[in-house]
């Protein structure tokens, strides 16, 4: 643990003044940690909660490059970003003060909307029709226009979001080692008129993916940027690539990506 990394910010969804709570903030504190009140002034980012307030906690922080993300789950809760649990606390203040330290680096996508305001997110970026009407969207690689898609809409997932939404409708779930995004239907329309591929693709890291919606009556669809919707009156065109950007977490060196998937799911 770098000796300046000692500033703590706890970030949760609800306040919860527990006892497991204040017991881990005494220990931090006797561990040489300083919890402070703004998250600007931290260089460790600490999530209390499962998956969703993980995500939360990068979104609200800003996607920081210059600090450490780490999800701490609530007994009842479980989490994939989430190596350690309100339980085991004292191994997590240890890990984090002593050299079983690992930092694993989650990639993140950028999203720019009608080529003006831009995004990122850690699990995924979905565009989804809002009424009872299928979306038709002109999907673009690089420069060629790849297919013209009928549904309800599409997901374009990090390999660490592949375990999420993008599962649940039939994606793959992708090692994060590979540099790559996913692109997923929901309800895709196939007849002589429209035509998908009917299956989740991969795009590698230097890929530029152009979503075009067209403007047929159905030009206010849903954006989800992670766990969260992102309100605006027309969508015109999604720009989606891999950014530079990593979130950099936490881990303990028992714990890969595929062992938490194991203990996930099966």
């Amino acid at each position: 643990m770098r000796a300046n990394r000692k500033n703590i910010y706890i970030y949760q969804t609800a306040d919860h003044s527990d006892d497991q709570l204040n017991s881990l903030i005494t220990e931090a504190e006797k561990n040489g940690f300083t919890i402070v009140n703004n998250a600007k002034d931290a260089n460790i980012i600490l999530s209390i909660g499962g998956d969703g307030t993980f995500l939360q906690a990068v979104r609200k922080t800003g996607f920081r490059q210059d600090c450490l993300y780490t999800g701490l789950t609530r007994s009842n809760e479980s989490g994939l970003y989430c190596d350690f649990n309100m339980d085991n606390m004292d191994e997590m203040l240890h890990t984090m003060k002593h050299a079983e330290l690992e930092v694993r680096r989650f990639p993140v996508i950028n999203v720019q909307i009608n080529g003006e305001s831009s995004f990122n997110c850690l699990n995924e970026v979905s565009i989804r029709s809002t009424i009872i009407k299928t979306i038709v969207i002109d999907v673009y690689i690089d420069d060629m226009h790849f297919e013209t898609f009928r549904g309800d809409g599409l997901i374009v997932a990090t390999p660490t979001g592949s375990t999420g939404y993008n599962k649940s409708t039939g994606g793959s779930v992708i090692d994060p080692k590979l540099h790559c995004f996913q692109v997923s239907e929901l309800a895709s329309l196939n007849n002589n008129r429209y035509r998908t591929l009917g299956s989740p693709f991969l795009l590698n890291s230097d890929r530029e993916l152009t979503l075009k919606i067209v403007q047929d009556g159905n030009d206010y669809p849903i954006i989800g940027l992670d766990n969260e919707a992102y309100p605006i009156r027309s969508i015109q065109s999604l720009n989606i690539t891999l950014s530079d950007k990593v979130i950099k977490t936490v881990k303990l060196k028992n714990n890969s990506f595929w062992s938490r998937v194991k203990r996930t799911f099966l």
